[in-house]
């Protein structure tokens, strides 16, 4: 039987799978400073950085207004009742994660610190385990075939695959 919803721990959210381990970044840069670059390269992460978080913003924006189109919640503590294929869903099977780890990217960027990428990548890992894989149990309890013929022709993060 499927659950009503993919996640019942209200603490399962992006915003603190991503948020934590980059705020502990601060304080490690704090106690041990170290840039991603220097010298001629260090004026190309301001733009870098902008861009991408940017990109985030849109992405995220794209990706909500496509779920409301389809009356269904962002919050994956709530039930969703329809299948969203269509929009950003089209490229990633999950673009709100995605626009997570590009905006934080961005701002390791922005902020020249090794800790916020290491962050990243241990908030990746924690997002496909903690947040990604129940939700995806979920849909494929609650949508079956149909779930899995969209999970064959669209990449988890990112990418259109061949049938």
């Amino acid at each position: 039987m499927a659950r009503a919803a993919a996640h019942t721990r209200r603490w399962r959210i992006a915003e603190l799978i991503f948020g934590l381990p980059f705020g502990a970044s601060f304080v490690l840069h704090a106690i041990y400073p170290m840039g991603i670059a220097q010298g001629a390269f260090l004026p190309l992460l301001t733009p870098i950085g902008i861009v991408l978080i940017l990109l985030a913003i849109g992405i995220i924006g794209a990706a909500r207004r496509e779920l409301a189109r389809y009356d269904q919640p962002t919050d994956p503590g709530q039930p969703t009742g329809r299948l969203v294929t269509t929009g950003p869903y089209s490229r990633s099977r999950n673009p709100l994660y995605l626009a997570a780890a590009l905006f934080f990217l961005g701002l390791a960027l922005l902020l020249n610190t090794v800790w916020g990428v290491v962050a990243l990548l241990l908030a990746v890992v924690a997002c496909r385990y903690l947040l990604i894989v129940p939700e995806e149990r979920y849909l494929a309890a609650k949508f079956g075939a149909d779930y899995g013929a969209y999970c064959a022709s669209v990449g988890r993060w990112l990418g259109r695959r061949r049938p």
